[in-house]
């Protein structure tokens, strides 16, 4: 039917059919941002980019700043960013900070309307936990943790992987697109920190193994670029061998080449590791290379090494006298 024979009534109906069809798909979003980190900002930065009114906290006034400069509104308290925000993003350090800062966000009360998705690494128990509470509150949460580490977040490749229902995957997956290519739905509530956890307890064994064989090759007379490239195109390929080389010089953007600063800290590795312990211990699971990928990471956070990034563990396989 062409527009022009509508009546007023049936073309007004018709608009506002339109309006919420585009709203669903996609359009400017009002996304409350909380934890401004490493991740966190370059995250932010990235739905700024696409368009969308970003409101942000966290207790790092530059890092507000540095958002603001960019066109975000910065807030002092998170229960009025999140009644003010469509879709509210946690990226924060651990369980306890998790916790706290729902109970404070949601106390008074939550906008019915508000997706409360969190992407930090948590146990999957405070998934269901924080479910429950926030859907009795009558809003909706779900967990989406993040693999690809700070070069993944600066440049919008993040994986995602969502626990929560089909339609609420489905309500948040364009917004998880402004910040990653692969955005999984794993299952129920909890399901995409077990993947995280996993995942994560795989990247603390492989950048162990990267290390110590860097190392060794090194100590024959290897040429440690020349050694990289082998790898690289052999069996023994992976993530922290390719894109996170903890050898300085092999690859450019890693923080091996910026004294280990900056990237996934020790501290936060160690404790993912712990979280995959505690899992492995509740399903009765077998974890060995795990359980000593904790331990290396135990010591390097004792030597106060927690703040470096985690491929500092290259600097420990170095010592001659190694040993946990």
């Amino acid at each position: 039917m062409s527009l022009r024979l509508m009546s007023p009534a049936l073309l007004n109906a018709w608009s506002q059919t339109l309006v919420r069809a585009m709203s669903t798909q996609g359009g400017s979003k009002n996304i409350g941002f909380v934890g401004l980190g490493n991740m966190g900002a370059n995250m932010a930065n990235n739905l700024i980019k696409a368009g969308h009114k970003l409101h942000v906290f966290d207790i790092s006034k530059p890092a507000c700043d540095g958002l603001a400069a960019k066109g975000a509104t910065v807030y002092s308290k998170t229960a009025e960013l999140a009644k003010n925000s469509d879709f509210v993003i946690t990226m924060l350090p651990n369980n306890a900070i998790v916790e706290s800062s729902y109970e404070e966000m949601t106390a008074d009360g939550v906008n019915k309307n508000t997706i409360f998705i969190d992407s930090s690494t948590i146990s999957p128990e405070l998934v269901q936990s924080l479910q429950k509470k926030i859907s009795a509150k009558g809003a909706r949460f779900i967990d989406a943790p993040v693999s690809g580490g700070v070069p993944g977040a600066e440049q919008a490749t993040l994986t995602f992987m969502v626990g929560g229902t089909e339609a609420e995957y489905n309500a948040v997956k364009a917004v998880l697109e402004c910040m990653g290519k692969k955005i999984t739905h794993c299952g129920v509530y909890g399901m995409g920190q077990a993947a995280k956890l996993c995942n994560n307890m795989m990247l603390g064994i492989a950048m162990i193994g990267v290390s110590e064989a860097m190392n060794l090759a090194i100590r024959q007379g290897l040429d440690a670029q020349v050694f990289a490239d082998i790898i690289n195109s052999s069996t023994g390929r992976c993530w922290s061998s390719e894109v996170y080389n903890p050898v300085p010089g092999i690859c450019p953007t890693a923080p091996a080449n910026k004294d280990y600063a900056g990237g996934f800290s020790s501290a936060l590795i160690n404790k993912d590791l712990g979280l995959a312990a505690g899992v492995a211990k509740s399903t009765n699971t077998p974890i060995p290379l795990g359980s000593l990928a904790g331990k290396v990471y135990t010591k390097l956070v004792e030597e106060g090494l927690g703040n470096k990034d985690f491929s500092v563990v290259y600097d420990l396989m170095k010592k001659e006298k190694f040993s946990l």
